[in-house]
């Protein structure tokens, strides 16, 4: 497997993206080894590389050329500031995917909604010739994208964790869709946090687009970008056309349309032919329909891509009208912020939330709780921080535990939706939000009595 002329190379962290990125180097004929603080194995088409586990150690490190961190990892590890400190090459996958792809390249972040957006961007932009394939933080991991061969397009979604240490990142397309309160414990600051995610603009010059949200805050950026020659376009939840936003939902008391530029036109259409539910998830695909138009996808394509997608798992997900009322996976909520924009699609829940904090505020889910929810069950293993909202919102609630108690004790609240969008990741229980949404569903359909 190894190249005696290549540098030693070392890869920290095994889950998804590290092993994609062993997989990566054994195609480049590229030798390492692997470290992972946990007793992990690899798989077996990986059991010839050297694997490390336990603590790791600087000392070790100092002894590669190249040190590849995956995502989960934090940057702030001792071992890695120590590595970086004595002038070891310390990077992410993101620096190795750019190393080596060469067509036009979408990226997209932001706290919330970027799966969304980067999957609807590349199943517009699959209409192309070439194509588009999507990858990054979640999903196929960008390195298996370049395993047969270069793409014409790829959309990645980002992560600020794959952003702060990449240092080579010029995309020719870049959305930020938002940055709000996460990762308090893998950030120094809310500060470092956005700059994490800002750092995808910094090498973007005339000739590249820039998609950003219309509030003043991000106006300095955008002054900056347009004084650098980049194509900066602004997007929005606006109460009336702004010439200065191509893209969003207008938003009227008579119902909401989501818009985009095309060409030298605006295109509109009625949020009630969509099947997406929340102003937040319909903003998301009006970006998207911004990107294709911006490529050359035709009106029609754009159209008939948005009124047929139906959204991605554990994203505001319709799982059924099961005993009487219908019930809405949003396990993806991993935080306060999408949790808030949650609540405000509905005009009464029943409301599921809780699990691993992460240190964030939940001030901002008071108002928002009292307004939306009706009944409220408190899952995850730390409830107090969620009593004390939900008290001071003056909602009822129940101490559920788990989220198998909490779909019982839901269906005892009356007939409206039951919500489960936790403001909260969901490792005090379970693997990944994915695998609490599942166990979530899986509950629902227990209960038997599905009406369609």
């Amino acid at each position: 497997m190894a190249d005696t002329h290549s540098p030693k190379v070392a890869v920290i962290g095994m889950g998804k993206t590290g092993l994609s990125v062993l997989r990566h180097l054994r195609r480049a004929h590229i030798g390492c080894e692997c470290f992972d603080e946990a007793a992990v194995q690899l798989p077996e088409d990986l059991k010839d590389v050297v694997l490390h586990t336990g603590q790791l150690q600087e000392e070790v490190l100092l002894g590669f050329d190249k040190v590849i961190v995956s995502p989960g990892i934090n940057w702030h590890h001792p071992a890695l500031v120590e590595a970086r400190k004595c002038g070891v090459d310390v990077h992410g996958d993101l620096d190795e995917f750019l190393a080596e792809y060469t067509g036009t390249l979408i990226t997209v972040t932001g706290t919330n909604g970027k799966t969304t957006t980067t999957q609807m961007i590349a199943l517009l932009l699959e209409t192309l010739s070439g194509g588009c394939d999507a990858g990054g933080n979640i999903g196929t991991p960008m390195l298996d994208l370049l395993a047969d061969k270069q793409p014409t397009r790829v959309a990645l979604e980002l992560s600020s964790f794959q952003l702060e240490r990449a240092k080579h990142l010029h995309p020719h397309y870049a959305v930020l869709l938002n940055v709000q309160p996460d990762h308090a414990d893998m950030h120094e600051s809310e500060q470092a946090y956005k700059a994490a995610k800002v750092s995808m603009f910094k090498q973007m010059i005339m000739g590249d687009t820039a998609l950003l949200p219309v509030e003043q805050e991000w106006q300095g950026l955008a002054d900056d970008l347009a004084a650098r020659g980049v194509s900066v376009k602004r997007f929005g939840m606006i109460a009336s056309s702004e010439s200065d936003v191509v893209a969003g939902v207008l938003c009227h008391e008579d119902g909401d349309k989501i818009f985009w530029q095309q060409g030298d036109e605006q295109k509109s259409m009625p949020v009630s032919s969509l099947v997406v539910r929340g102003r937040h998830q319909q903003q998301n695909i009006a970006v998207a329909a911004q990107v294709a138009a911006d490529y050359g996808v035709s009106v029609a394509v754009i159209e008939e891509g948005l009124m047929s997608f139906q959204g991605l798992e554990h994203r505001l997900e319709f799982v059924g009208h099961i005993v009487g009322r219908d019930w809405y996976n949003d396990s993806k909520a991993t935080n306060p912020d999408a949790a808030i924009a949650a609540l405000s699609s509905f005009e009464e829940v029943v409301w599921i939330s809780g699990g691993l904090r992460k240190n964030l505020s939940l001030d901002g889910l008071v108002e928002v709780a009292k307004k939306y929810v009706r009944f409220a069950c408190v899952i995850g293993e730390d409830s107090k921080a969620y009593e004390d909202m939900l008290k001071q919102a003056g909602v009822a609630y129940k101490v559920s535990h788990t989220v198998k108690q909490a779909v019982l004790d839901a269906r005892g609240e009356g007939d409206c939706p039951v919500l489960l969008s936790p403001a909260a990741a969901s490792q005090d229980q379970y693997k990944h939000y994915a695998e609490r949404g599942a166990d979530f569903i899986q509950n629902i359909r227990e209960l038997g009595g599905a009406d369609d």
